[in-house]
């Protein structure tokens, strides 16, 4: 199926389809490549390929690249096994170091991990590293008396939760991302945290929902902290969530990142596992709760997954790639097809007033508004198809500003009409959703306020 707006989009999930067909019929080679990231877990992807030095060797490279950057993002790591081809593994090594084409991946890995990134080679496929993961059973805990926090970029929500019972909850407007001083947010947290805490008898545990990357409940990467520098980072913001909670007195603290705990809430309300939600906003927001219900750990930072193999499409600003979700499923991909709909918008409006223009069109049924929201629902639909290759997935919710009013309707019917016309079989097991005032209900503070298990 076209992409109606651009008909170039190459999506990755046919791409790799084409590309396992064509490898069938020719003399070909396994590869393996695992991706390691905390406590020795491991993500792996075994492949045929062509044989080395059959003149497909940039083909075989452009797949397994496109792949081990999936891998990262999706599950995260810090130290890249290539085994089977030395090859592709002397690209591979090339990409990822210092005035490499992936410096900002290998930078960004380093940091979240606190390890020096790392290419390794591996000869023979069956010495690869083996796939070994573990998801926690976080959330869904409603006994006792729980503050449950979500750090928004715009405004923080805490709720007071009494055995399930939201008491108390709030909305403070803020602004985190302006700030240098980490006392800022410190403070603001904190007094959040007190408030819902004086509509309880007392707390028995904390749940914190914040957009970013967390390990073990610390702050490794996060947008609030935006003008805070590095030192200040490392002495007031990595501990500031553990932190804040001690002030509140000694019980458990969990913190997750805010895709999880929507794909947790999502959950909940659909009372059902297997749950991806995608936040479709500034950039690409995402979670999942897998099948047994658990949040697996994974970074799940879709927006630099990439979804579609055109070399020419739009590169992001900020990991200098192409062809990765931010552009197609954000506020930018709206802006990015507006002119080719024949919109024209002002160059002087913000992103966000961008979007507004597209959607009162779209409130008025004008066809090319709508031109645009087809054009998105195939691309998602592709590309939920690639995301099953890493993800069991049973339901997908779409959520955020650029799914609101009649946009966020022709985008989910034409992912539908794309996965049952592509993808038969996936089409069997999966259903995308719009959250519904249920959904909505549960909230991504109450959701939060479920993280921790009383000890």
């Amino acid at each position: 199926m076209i992409a109606k707006l651009e008909p170039e989009f190459m999506p990755m999930i046919k791409v790799i389809n084409d590309f396992k067909s064509a490898v069938a019929k020719a003399e070909s080679q396994k590869v393996t490549v695992c991706v390691e990231r905390t406590n020795s877990l491991m993500a792996t992807y075994t492949m045929d390929v062509f044989k080395d030095g059959t003149g497909h060797d940039d083909e075989n490279y452009g797949i397994i690249e496109r792949i081990i950057k999936t891998l990262l993002w999706a599950k995260g790591g810090f130290r890249v096994f290539v085994a089977g081809s030395k090859v592709i593994y002397d690209r591979i090594a090339a990409d990822y170091c210092v005035g490499g084409a992936r410096e900002f991946d290998f930078n960004f890995m380093a940091r979240v991990y606190e390890r020096p990134f790392e290419v390794c080679y591996v000869e023979n496929v069956a010495d690869a590293p083996k796939e070994n993961d573990a998801a926690s059973p976080i959330g869904r805990h409603l006994d006792g008396c729980r503050i449950g926090f979500d750090a928004g970029g715009s405004d923080r929500k805490v709720s007071a939760v009494v055995d399930g019972k939201t008491v108390y909850s709030e909305e403070v407007v803020w602004f985190p991302k302006l700030q240098s001083d980490p006392m800022y947010h410190y403070e603001g947290i904190l007094e959040a945290m007190k408030t819902a805490a004086s509509h309880m008898p007392r707390v028995d545990a904390i749940g914190v929902s914040s957009a970013g990357v967390y390990v073990d409940n610390k702050i490794m990467v996060a947008s609030l902290f935006l003008k805070v520098n590095d030192d200040d980072f490392e002495k007031h913001v990595k501990n500031m969530y553990i932190n804040v909670a001690k002030e509140i007195g000694d019980v458990p603290v969990e913190v997750a990142n805010d895709g999880d705990v929507t794909a947790l809430a999502g959950a909940m309300s659909l009372e059902d596992n297997g749950v991806m939600g995608i936040a479709m906003g500034t950039s690409e927001a995402a979670g999942y709760v897998d099948m047994d219900g658990n949040i697996t750990g994974w970074l799940n930072e879709l927006a630099f997954v990439p979804v579609d193999y055109n070399k020419g499409a739009m590169v992001d600003e900020w990991s200098g790639d192409y062809g990765c979700g931010v552009k197609y499923f954000s506020q930018d991909a709206v802006i990015k097809l507006a002119p080719k709909a024949g919109i024209e918008l002002d160059e002087s409006l913000s992103p966000a007033e961008k979007l507004k223009v597209v959607q009162g069109l779209m409130e008025k049924d004008d066809p090319r508004a709508a031109a645009i929201y087809e054009t998105m629902g195939t691309y998602f639909g592709y590309t939920i198809a690639y995301y099953s290759l890493f993800y069991d997935i049973k339901h997908v919710l779409i959520m955020g500003r650029v799914t609101s009013g009649k946009g966020g309707t022709i985008l989910l019917d034409k992912a539908n009409e794309v996965i049952k016309t592509e993808f038969p079989e996936l089409d069997k097991k999966l259903k995308l959703h719009i959250p519904d005032e249920k959904a909505r209900r549960v909230g991504q503070s109450v959701a939060a306020a479920s993280l921790p298990k009383i000890k």
